[in-house]
């Protein structure tokens, strides 16, 4: 599951690592992007469509590509439907603050995954020892379902929005961006 195109790429790792397994992809484009949605709003929405997919589908496990979805609703929908697996894809801040060299490491993501306390409890678990940078993105995902759909997207309007990630204090820089 994923608000759009972007979980075809954990799709095809899923299909790697479990190539007998039968697979449904569910986007939601009618609701892209998640971006910009209310919490609460976006929350129910979420609870809705796994409410109809559940039941239409009955799959053995749900894998939720979509960063601002689990971040949000994951836990809701662990309490919902507890005979269900929910597996959720997070900003990866555990391995960038392991590897990073400068102690600098930025989280580009939605504006809501940014902000969200299950991203801020990632950062004080795993990268305490770090200077974290959060950087909310309107666009990006629009931009990144446009490349994957094979349409144009201009270097600089993608370097507009990375740029805010790349940091420098004390004469390091950040070398590592987490989207």
């Amino acid at each position: 599951f994923d608000s759009g195109i972007g979980g075809l790429t954990v799709l095809r790792e899923a299909r790697v690592l479990m190539p007998e397994r039968s697979f449904l992809y569910v986007a939601d484009d009618a609701g892209f992007p998640y971006g910009g949605w209310e919490e609460d709003g976006l929350r129910q929405r979420i609870l809705s469509l796994f409410t109809r997919l559940l039941e239409d589908h009955q799959p053995e496990i749900c894998i939720i590509a979509c960063n601002t979805a689990f971040t949000l609703a994951g836990a809701d929908l662990r309490e919902r439907f507890p005979d269900m697996t929910f597996v959720g894809t997070v900003p990866a801040i555990k391995p960038a603050a392991e590897r990073t060299r400068s102690g600098l490491v930025s989280v580009l993501a939605t504006p809501g995954t940014v902000k969200r306390a299950y991203t801020l409890d990632l950062i004080q678990s795993f990268a305490s020892q770090c200077h974290v940078k959060l950087v909310g993105s309107e666009n990006l995902a629009g931009m990144a379902e446009r490349w994957i759909r094979g349409e144009a997207v201009s270097d600089e309007a993608v370097l507009g929005e990375i740029a805010p990630c790349f940091i420098e204090d004390q004469g390091r820089r950040t070398d590592i961006v987490v989207l």
